[in-house]
């Protein structure tokens, strides 16, 4: 099985005609994932890499059952694109631009609270379920198909960890960018409760970075996990005051630094990973 998308994910691409949308379309579809329609307000009836081009979301999903959307809108766009999804009825949003302004992230998540949708991003690299779709601008090549899920704030690392997982013979059932932006639209403990009662994940890897307080949020969750937690912290010696990377990658305050990140990890019972191959070795002493 897999979390959030699978081969029968029916995925509407929104701003399907532009450079970043039409590219990746190509890609998602020679991946194997079902792209069913496309939105570019007053390109109606146009064709992109062999899928129809619709104006509103709603008529994507009326026509051809569309259940997620990947979003390739400008980040001044998102908020009117993300709710318009959600009201027709998507229940997982991808949304992949970053800095999304925070108070419309803030209106994103509200709307996606009232209708039981999941919202992943901004700044994601999107979801893969390996073998049965990829959802947004993930590289199939580091992926393979296994039994260990990954949630990760970052899309390069997301990549570093899968291909480890790959290459060490464990492979992936889902891997999640939950996204580099200071506001999110999901949680880790969301996505950590899905891969909990995923039958054929056996293990989670947890990528944070510095900045924010997901993953000190993430604690309890961990604790009542049936399935093991490695987790690793991207930042450790990033200095105070300096965003790395990403927008939301930067200490400020009290919190948000790796060092104190990974203590609440541990402490909740994730098993710390320092480095990538670290995770084959502690999964091995684990008997995943």
């Amino acid at each position: 099985m897999a979390i959030l998308v699978d081969e029968n994910s029916r995925v509407v691409v929104q701003g399907i005609t532009g450079g970043a949308g039409s590219f990746h379309t190509k890609r998602m579809l020679e991946y194997g994932t079902k792209i069913v329609a496309g939105t570019s307000p007053g390109k109606a009836g146009q064709i992109v890499e062999g899928v129809p081009v619709f104006d509103a979301v709603a008529e994507c999903v009326d026509a051809t059952g569309a259940n997620v959307s990947v979003i390739f809108l400008p980040a001044q766009f998102v908020l009117d694109g993300a709710i318009e999804a959600i009201r027709a009825g998507i229940k997982v949003v991808v949304v992949v631009p970053e800095h999304i302004p925070l108070v419309d992230m803030m209106k994103i998540r509200l709307e996606a609270k009232k209708r039981s949708a999941l919202v992943i991003g901004g700044n994601t690299a999107g979801i893969i379920s390996p073998g049965k779709a990829n959802v947004g601008i993930m590289p199939d090549i580091a992926f393979k198909p296994g039994r260990v899920g990954t949630v990760s704030r970052s899309g390069s690392l997301t990549y570093y960890v899968a291909d480890t997982l790959s290459s060490s013979g464990f492979g992936e059932t889902t891997c999640v960018g939950l996204g580099g932006d200071p506001i999110l639209g999901t949680t880790f403990e969301e996505i950590l409760d899905l891969f909990d009662k995923d039958p054929e994940t056996s293990a989670v890897v947890l990528v944070g970075e510095i900045g924010g307080v997901y993953e000190e949020m993430t604690p309890p969750r961990i604790a009542k996990m049936t399935k093991p937690v490695l987790a690793m912290v991207a930042g450790v010696h990033a200095p105070r005051g300096k965003r790395m990377g990403h927008a939301g990658a930067i200490i400020e305050g009290a919190m948000g630094t790796a060092k104190e990140k990974l203590g609440a990890l541990e402490n909740a019972g994730a098993h710390i990973a320092h480095t990538f191959l670290d995770i084959p070795v502690i999964l091995n002493k684990l008997g995943v």
